[in-house]
């Protein structure tokens, strides 16, 4: 597996406790390494150790602002400059609502909470209104989905894997002449990314989409949007 930037933190780190699956750098640095040049709001839903709040620091624009939230109250010793903690529900839309306010829009959300698949369903209702334009919001430890003890199970209705994977449908919707709504999946993100794990929500603006026709004839082309119902 190459090293990237993070993998590499992750191996020589020195600073607070940090778990991760090793394959998940991979796929970070796959989504994140465009966000690098420019300060950017990164919102973590689960700060445990302080570790993962201490390497987006690092990782990205020194101005950037990185925001975690978690549960337990111990975890509000790990704000510093720049990193900010809160401490809140993540299936509380009042508090992710607050939070939104402060400091969203978000260029990336990334949910390491607590992987009970409700919860990560009502957190990510609450706050896909909240990504900018061209964002990207991933969902880790989906293995979870498949765990009882988290009330998962193999297609089991309800679990987040099955949650995610009824969206496919809408960010489809555009081309089943009515039989699918068009949504806020539909119009806002453009993929729907199952990695081992993880689940990717891209999301760029529908406008962008285009179906274009080119021809060495002389003939006019013209690009027509991607027709919603």
């Amino acid at each position: 597996m190459p090293q990237g930037d993070l993998h590499r933190y992750f191996l020589n780190n020195g600073g607070k406790r940090l778990h991760k699956w090793l394959h998940y750098f991979e796929i970070y640095e796959r989504y994140f390494e465009r966000f690098r040049s420019q300060p950017i709001t990164m919102l973590e839903i689960g700060v445990h150790g302080g570790g993962s709040l201490q390497m987006w620091k690092d990782y990205f624009h020194p101005e950037s602002t990185i925001v975690g939230i978690d549960i337990n109250p111990d975890c509000a010793q790990h704000a510093g400059d720049n990193v900010h903690v809160h401490i809140g529900d993540q299936s509380d839309k009042a508090f992710l609502d607050e939070l939104a306010a402060k400091y969203g829009p978000f260029d990336i959300l990334l949910d390491d909470g607590s992987h009970v698949s409700a919860h990560v369903i009502a957190t990510f209702e609450a706050l896909i209104g909240h990504m900018k334009a061209q964002s990207i919001y991933l969902i880790e430890d989906m293995h979870c989905s498949y765990w009882p003890d988290y009330g998962g199970g193999v297609r089991t209705p309800g679990t987040f894997i099955e949650y995610a994977k009824e969206r496919i449908d809408e960010l489809n919707a555009g081309y089943t002449k009515g039989q699918v709504p068009v949504t806020a999946i539909t119009k806002r993100i453009s993929t729907i990314a199952f990695h081992d794990s993880i689940v990717a929500f891209e999301f760029e603006p529908q406008s962008r989409r285009q179906h274009v026709i080119t021809t060495g004839m002389g003939v006019p082309v013209e690009g027509t949007p991607m027709r919603q119902a």
